[in-house]
């Protein structure tokens, strides 16, 4: 597995979060493979502790697991205090989950979880670990945001309104970043193939288009992040269909996938 990321410019450590699996765990991988030592978020510790091993044994980096609750507004604190002691050059903020189901069907606490998740805890990541990067003139940011989520997603309305949020915080922070000496990327994440992909309602057989592999998804951010792209949809045929089919028929075909998965009800 070659290198991705220069090392110099994005170690010697880097903070990724959701690693336990799909897009986190991938990039987890290949920074490893490029040499950068990796700290492992998420809520499952047992599954990080494994997979830190298993880097430190394939590509000789060391590792931290870090066992935090990003959708608890004491997870990014956790973070911040254990990395305190460590010189990271990137964070990979990409902890997430989608909720399925109809907006008036969930309770307010549900709407706070995940807004917590999606969103602020990627707000207060940024802006510990931008303050930290800023100091040392170089390193990077990466966003994990959605496709359609700037447009509106029904049955999933909350979601995409926080991924959207990310999105927007990116393409600002962008400009203000690089004044820094610093890179940061939005990943707007395509139809991917991952353990997720049909819990958040998009059946297989049903895409107009093939699911790319966590491996294209996650080779095409790390390129955008080191050439400092505001974004980066990966998929050709993703981004072409994305600038070609009008938003509200969008909204209409998307929603329609979600509904099948969904047995909420007002």
């Amino acid at each position: 597995m070659r290198a991705l990321l220069d090392k110099d410019r994005f170690g010697p450590w880097a903070v990724v979060t959701g690693a336990s699996s799909g897009i986190g765990l991938e990039f987890a991988r290949r920074l490893a493979a490029s040499g950068i030592n990796v700290v492992l978020v998420s809520r499952r510790p047992k599954i990080l502790e494994e997979i830190g091993v298993s880097l430190m044994q394939e590509f000789g980096v060391s590792y931290r697991v870090i066992e935090a609750d990003l959708a608890n507004d004491a997870g990014p604190k956790v973070v911040a205090d254990m990395t305190a002691d460590l010189d990271v050059g990137l964070l990979v903020s990409n902890a997430g989950a989608g909720r399925i189901g109809n907006f008036l069907s969930f309770k307010e606490e549900d709407l706070r979880w995940i807004t917590q998740l999606n969103a602020m805890s990627y707000l207060v990541l940024t802006h510990h670990f931008g303050a930290r990067l800023a100091r040392r003139g170089k390193g990077g940011v990466l966003l994990v945001s959605a496709m359609g989520a700037d447009e509106g997603i029904p049955y999933s309305a909350t979601a995409a309104a926080t991924k959207a949020m990310v999105s927007t915080l990116g393409r600002g922070l962008h400009v203000e970043f690089q004044k820094l000496g610093l890179n940061l990327t939005v990943l707007v994440v395509s139809p991917t193939d991952t353990p997720i992909f049909e819990k958040l309602g998009f059946a297989r057989a049903d895409m107009p288009i093939k699911p790319l592999s966590v491996q294209q998804c996650v080779s095409e951010a790390l390129a955008a992040l080191s050439a400092n792209k505001p974004s980066i949809m990966p998929g050709r045929l993703y981004r072409l269909m994305h600038a070609l089919m009008p938003a509200s028929m969008a909204r209409k075909m998307t929603g329609e996938m979600m509904k099948k998965s969904t047995n909420f009800v007002v």
